[in-house]
């Protein structure tokens, strides 16, 4: 839900017209959220897949692969019809962010939750202005959330903030 929001506000901020921006953002979450979560919501009711969270690490391996898949072929369409670069921006800066999870992901549970919403932050407070890091609280209540849940270790929600923060300073605030 966050990655949707988040590609609706940056398209809306970044066109010229906002309801064109609305659909700059709405064609970017296809491909960013809505087929990956389609496949994984598939495959629980397959049985392949114990839950939508994907809490077990040995099964979160092939929905990361098509979230990638998805969202690198999203950024080439989007591309390709001349969206506006933050909106192209933010989505590398979604693969990117997956590929590095996908690879620790293997061997490590890190939290990509954390991940989003820490990138989220900062891909806001540098398009919109730094007075949004006063959101950062809601990032602590989102890891805490996650160590609460059981789900991730404190590290593990550490290293997902950290990882997110910094896709999106290297990614994000160059590419836009």
């Amino acid at each position: 839900m966050l990655v949707t929001v988040l590609l609706v506000a940056i398209g809306w901020h970044s066109a010229r017209s906002g309801v064109g921006g609305l659909g700059w953002g709405l064609l970017a979450t296809v491909f960013a959220s809505g087929i990956p979560i389609a496949y994984i919501l598939g495959g629980v009711r397959r049985g392949r897949l114990t839950d939508h969270h994907v809490r077990i690490r040995e099964q979160r391996r092939i929905p990361l692969l098509v979230g990638i898949t998805s969202a690198a072929g999203g950024l080439a369409l989007l591309a390709a019809l001349g969206a506006p670069r933050p909106v192209l921006a933010l989505v590398a800066a979604g693969v990117v962010g997956l590929v590095v999870a996908v690879s620790v992901s293997h061997w490590w549970k890190m939290s990509i939750h954390t991940a989003v919403a820490a990138g989220a932050l900062v891909v806001l407070a540098s398009t919109l202005g730094a007075g949004l890091l006063a959101g950062s609280p809601l990032l602590v209540l989102v890891g805490w959330s996650r160590v609460r849940l059981g789900d991730h270790t404190v590290g593990q929600v550490l290293a997902g903030a950290a990882l997110g923060a910094l896709v999106a300073v290297t990614v994000y605030t160059p590419l836009r």
